[in-house]
Formats: structure tokens, sequence, C-alpha cells
């Protein structure tokens, strides 16, 4: 029920009553005015895009505390989300009073900060995804967030800078004994940081040379580890160079974990498997002791290698030449595999 009617002081009613029988008015100077906004709500009802006015008065804050406790999320996803979502210059504002403006203020403070291109983008979407669903719960009538420009990011293969073989082999060689496996990884197996810490004995098939990849480590709160299963589902089988099934059998009979399935290929801190920092960490003694900088450790979830890890077949050599290993180890891991130079 709609109508519009002129009321003793001159000035024009519309009002009209929502789907659960709520009536709202609002008064207007002429009548014209009266009718375009009545004509408005409407056409937002015909076209079910209706939103009660009073829905979004719930701060960004507030909505994102109530949503993010329904949400099935991996740990990962929750400390990302967390992080995106405290980092608003606008959680205190209620989420109808939110403007592109504001998204366009945090998006520059991130960047003066500065936050890298990636690493904007990524608290963007996550804090869109938020408007999103306060849209799907119709506290709001459209997302914010549209047209927001974002710093531009360079291309990966722009981006990426390819350390020689004399500085893999000159890592390697300044490597600890148990930390150098670690390297050979991501270097020639193309294993994320990740994968390659919550590795086990029984993950490697010695005569077979080949591994598998079931697991991943992601540091928790407190200094903690969690153990889970790969990002996207990339659970996959991985085929070993020659040299490389020698250096992880050395590791193993080295470390007197031979027989036991369950034991951790590297470990951190008690017997826990290695977090992103604990590796950081021997990562920046051994580029030290190395003499390089500028090579880094970065695990990149979601990335695929080109070439190495296509399935094998009886009548194929397991360890293919691979141009690039653009999902490991960041740069050391975009190296050519024929190109190891550490056990010479």
């Amino acid at each position: 029920m709609a109508s519009v009617a002129k009321r003793a002081d001159g000035r024009w009613r519309a009002r009209y009553r929502d789907g659960a029988g709520k009536e709202y008015a609002r008064h207007f100077a002429r009548r014209v005015d009266a009718q375009r906004w009545l004509d408005e709500v409407t056409a937002a009802v015909v076209t079910g895009q209706y939103v009660d006015p009073k829905a979004g008065r719930v701060t960004f804050k507030s909505f994102y505390a109530e949503w993010s406790r329904r949400q099935v999320w991996q740990s990962g996803t929750v400390l990302a989300m967390d992080l995106a979502a405290g980092s608003v210059t606008f959680g205190d504002l209620p989420l109808n009073r939110v403007r592109k403006s504001h998204l366009e203020a945090w998006v520059k403070a991130m960047t003066t900060k500065p936050l890298a291109p990636s690493t904007v983008k990524t608290r963007y979407q996550n804090v869109r995804s938020v408007f999103r669903a306060a849209v799907g719960d119709r506290l709001i009538a459209v997302d914010p967030c549209a047209g927001v420009a974002l710093p531009a990011r360079r291309r990966a293969e722009a981006a990426m800078v390819l350390p020689t073989s004399q500085q893999v082999g000159a890592l390697m060689a300044a490597a600890e004994p148990d930390f150098a496996p670690f390297i050979a990884l991501g270097v020639f197996a193309g294993l994320r940081l990740g994968e390659a810490a919550a590795l086990q004995v029984g993950d490697v098939a010695f005569l077979r040379r080949t591994l598998r990849v079931e697991r991943q480590v992601q540091r928790a709160s407190a200094g903690k580890v969690e153990v889970r299963a790969p990002k996207y589902g990339s659970e996959r089988t991985v085929y070993l160079a020659d040299d490389l099934v020698a250096m992880l059998a050395e590791l193993v009979a080295r470390r007197g974990i031979k027989g036991d399935p369950a034991a951790w290929l590297f470990v951190g801190e008690g017997n826990d498997p290695p977090h992103q920092n604990t590796v950081g960490h021997r990562w920046r003694q051994t580029c030290k002791r190395a003499g390089i900088a500028g090579i880094t450790l970065l695990s990149r979830p979601g990335a695929q290698c080109r070439c190495c890890h296509r399935s094998g077949s009886p009548g194929r050599s397991p360890n293919p030449s691979c141009q690039f290993l653009g999902n490991g180890l960041s740069t050391v891991a975009a190296l050519r595999r024929d190109s190891w130079v550490a056990r010479e």
C-alpha cells in the first residue's frame, strides 16, 4: 500500500508499507518529489532490491563480528579476514553511510603506509566480501566498493628476478646440513614453504623417486603451528631428481628417523614442524653466510608449476627439465632444474 497526501501545513506526505506491514513515510515540499521518491521505493520492491531504511544502521565492525562467526573458514582465512576488517578506517560507521570515498581513502592509506599492491588488493577483496554479504542480507542496497581503483601491480614475469646457478650453489653450500634439503625441495620439487615444512618420512618413496604432498604447515597464535591439507586441493605426487632423493636419504639417516613414517623431515620448536617465521630466520642466516641479498623465501599458494608437475608415464623420464618452477620458494624456485650446482 502506497499513497501521497497533502497535509494541513501544505507539505506532501508519501508513505508505504513494506512486506512485513511496517509503515514508512517522508515529507516533501512538492508533490512531484514525493511521488518520485515513492516510485523509486516501489521500483526497488518490484525488482527485489528493496532495503529497509533502518537495516543499515549497524556499523561495519558490528556486522563483521556477527557475520564472521557464521562463516565456515579455515584458520588462515579467519586471520586474514580479521586483519583486513580490523584495518579499515570506517569500522564505526553504519553500513548505509559508508561511501565509495571511504573505501578510496582506506586504499590510499594502505598504499601510503606503504603496503605492497598485492597486499592492498587482498585486503580490499576481503573487505568487499563483507559488503557483499551485507547486500545479500538486505542491509544495504549496493556495494560501495564497486569501482574503487587499486594500485597497479607489476606483472609476475616482470617482477621475478632469477638468481644465477652460482647464487643457488652458494646458498646450498652455506645452508646448514638439515636446512639445505629444505631449500632443494623448493628449487627442484616446486614445493611451497608450508608444504616442505609439513613433510614426513612416509611421504617420500625413495625407490620410486617420488614425493607425496599431503599437508601444509601454517603458523598459529602463540608460536604454535597448525598442520592441515594443502590449499585449493593441491595434494599431488611430485617426481624427484636423483640428487634430491640422495639428499633426503642423507637427512633421514643423519636424524635417525628411518623407519618412522610419521617423523617430520624438518623440525622447529619442540617436536613440531617449522613454521614460516622459523624457516624465514634460517633462510636469512643462510643468505648472510652466502653473502647474497635480494632473494626471499615466499610461499605462493595457488600458483602452478608450468611443466614439472605434469603426470609421468612409464615411457618417459620422471625428471623432465623444467623451465620455470613458479610455485615454490619465490625466485629460488624459478630456476632451471638442470642448473643445480650445489653438489658439484
